[in-house]
Order: C-alpha cells, then structure tokens, then sequence
C-alpha cells in the first residue's frame, strides 16, 4: 500500500460523518495517531490555514499538505542535526574537506582530504571549497 492509499485509508476512517471533510477534532485524532500533537486550538488554526475552501474543514488534498509539510520539517530538522555532526567546529555554518574526512572516518570510511574536497566540489554551488546547510540539504535530497 503506498503512502496516499494509507492517507486515503485514514482520511475516510477519521471522516466520521463521511462529509469528505475533517473538523478540526478529526485532524487532532490524525495527528495524533502519525505521532504530531495538536491541541484543538493548533488544529483549527491549521484547519483555517490550510483548508482550501474557506470553510474552516480540510478536504483529502488538504490533508496530504499538512502531513507532507510536517514530514518536510521533521526532515529538515534532521538533515540540521546531521549537518552540526559534519561541521568543522559547532556554529562555523560550513562542511571542510577536512570534517567531512574526520566525520567519514568514524563512520568507518577511510578517505583523503583530496577525496573530500572532489566529494564537496560536486554539491559546492558557490565554489568556496566547503559546504553551507543548503548546499548539504541539496547534497541529501
């Protein structure tokens, strides 16, 4: 089953009244239920932010946008975490040849300073021979 069959699924057993629409309670229990807490004020101002139409209910589309973007930031935070893992020393903002060697030896690769600088030079979009967040958040995507 893919992932909008699973959405579709869900989205038609929290449809209680089968209306094709999810109060903002139906979109506190969905949530809930992929591991995101909303108090029912988050869920309605969601519900009134995302919702399409207006009417304050969020339709099956609407639904698969807020879940994506929830899946979208819990993904960015992770890549944020992984990339302080990377850096050259915490806060400097970059990736160097060097961490990155550093990094790749305690994950059990052995590589050369010269091997990291080609690894960066493919994901360097501006040429400063190291990596920022986004040019790391290209590289993993």
């Amino acid at each position: 089953m893919d992932k909008q069959q699973q959405y579709k699924r869900a989205f038609t057993h929290l449809d209680k009244n089968g209306d094709g629409k999810l109060s903002p309670p139906e979109l506190q229990v969905f949530m809930g239920k992929i591991g995101r807490e909303l108090s029912l004020d988050e869920a309605e101002i969601v519900a009134e932010m995302i919702g399409s139409d207006g009417d304050g209910l969020l339709s099956f589309e609407d639904l698969v946008k807020v879940v994506e973007s929830a899946n979208d930031e819990e993904k960015v935070n992770d890549l944020k975490m992984a990339f302080k893992m990377y850096e050259e020393k915490e806060g400097c903002g970059c990736i160097t040849p060097k961490s990155l060697r550093r990094m790749l030896s305690r994950l059990g690769e052995s590589r050369s300073v010269d091997e990291c600088e080609l690894m960066i030079a493919k994901f360097d979009l501006d040429g400063n021979g190291v990596l920022d967040f986004q040019e790391f958040y290209d590289m993993m995507l």
